[in-house]
């Protein structure tokens, strides 16, 4: 709203100060600051409705240290980090740019299925919550939202390097435009450029159908990666702070991939994909690492207040779309390296456990319990310390992952 405000007063009057508005950087900052304030300032008022309401989390025993005491905790505190997120980027970001509109519906559809299985589990009793088809069938309608939306909009497009490397000075700019193309492609370390296009998945890419053909394996491919990220931020988020700092650093770091794909000099520079419009989303990202660092003040040990399915199955989807939208979907099982692990370790135990039973009669782990962080707490080692070094392997694997650009 500021954004278009300032906008009409810099082309009809002389404001002072309006042509701020103008730059990223500063509705960046401003986003930021703002979506930290918010979600301290309203997540106090948050905790103590949902206090009131007795909406609190249902602890299993597990025989964890420490469980017992966690009974009782708030939960659903997701819609701190959503509308912390979302009030700021109404205020500072173009409303009319097509990427962040695109984050904006996907923050809200996945906030209404992340809710809808917290009402289930507190409200209805049920502790597995939304039943697992209608979970994934609201992963896979957001999958196609977007995927589709990529596919049939005119402004979603890219510039390869090859026409990225003429332009070498803001002069030329502006004759550039023609250069833009609609393409199935995404970013890919060790290949020639970093660039890699979904066609070369299609059999059929020069008939009649090919670029139809290519668009529908983007798309599944789209599905696909939304599905997996945002399951595996839900099974991150048991400790308290752990998948709240894990997002803000992978968040941190696609903002940064937003920013330099987004400015043609950077792009042309460091020779990496353009994609226009894409720098926007910057002000996005920079509201909900504000949000994330507000809820963790909250959620740090001991937590007085859980994300729940809100949160986590919402911040996993952004984290996906986010990745898909600067075209980097394909370097997120390397970002995003901590909560693949996780998903990973469980899918290892349930498979290791059931072979075994059937084979022996009797049930084997691997680890002593799934997901990974819980196994080390049944090694003994304190939660704090658990997350403290996940949020240093996770910035270790922001730190790699951007190296991978120049990985040619």
């Amino acid at each position: 709203m500021f954004y278009h405000l300032f906008e009409y007063l810099t082309q009809h009057s002389a404001l002072p100060g309006a042509r701020l508005f103008g730059y990223i950087s500063f509705r960046s900052a401003m986003a930021f600051i703002g979506a930290l304030a918010l979600a301290m300032f309203v997540g106090k008022r948050v905790i103590a409705m949902l206090q009131r309401h007795q909406i609190g989390e249902e602890i299993r025993e597990l025989g964890l240290a420490g469980q017992a005491q966690k009974a009782g905790t708030p939960t659903m505190g997701g819609i701190i980090i959503i509308a912390s997120t979302l009030l700021p980027v109404l205020l500072f970001a173009n409303l009319s740019n097509i990427y962040l509109l695109l984050m904006i519906v996907s923050t809200l559809m996945f906030g209404m299925v992340g809710f809808a299985d917290d009402y289930i589990k507190v409200y209805r009793g049920r502790k597995e919550g939304l039943r697992g088809r209608y979970k994934i069938f609201g992963q896979v309608a957001v999958g196609l939202f977007v995927g589709l939306t990529m596919w049939l909009h005119p402004d979603v497009v890219v510039r390869d390097t090859a026409a990225q490397a003429e332009i070498v000075s803001a002069t030329q700019v502006q004759q550039a435009d023609s250069r833009n193309r609609k393409a199935a492609q995404t970013t890919i370390p060790f290949f020639k450029n970093n660039e890699f296009d979904y066609s070369y998945l299609n059999p059929f890419r020069g008939g009649r159908w090919g670029e139809g053909i290519t668009w529908v394996i983007f798309v599944a491919m789209v599905i696909l990666v939304i599905t997996a990220v945002s399951n595996s931020a839900n099974l991150t988020d048991g400790l308290d702070g752990l998948a709240t700092g894990i997002s803000a650093v992978n968040i941190t770091t696609l903002g940064v991939f937003a920013y330099l794909s987004g400015n043609i000099i950077y792009s042309g520079y460091l020779n990496i994909m353009y994609i226009p419009m894409s720098g926007e989303l910057v002000v996005f990202a920079s509201a909900l690492i504000g949000a994330l660092i507000g809820f963790l003040w909250y959620n740090s040990y001991p937590a007085q207040v859980f994300m729940g399915d809100t949160g986590s199955l919402t911040i996993g989807g952004i984290i996906a779309v986010f990745a898909i939208l600067v075209r980097k979907e394909l370097l997120l099982p390397l970002l995003c390296g901590v909560f693949f692990v996780e998903s990973l370790s469980v899918i290892v135990q349930v498979s290791y456990f059931k072979r075994t039973k059937r084979k022996y009669g009797e049930g084997r782990r691997v680890l002593l319990m799934s997901p990974l962080h819980h196994h080390y707490q049944k090694k003994g080692l304190h939660e704090v310390k658990i997350v403290t070094r996940f949020w240093i392997v996770a910035a270790l694997l922001a730190a790699i992952t951007v190296v991978t650009l120049k990985l040619r």
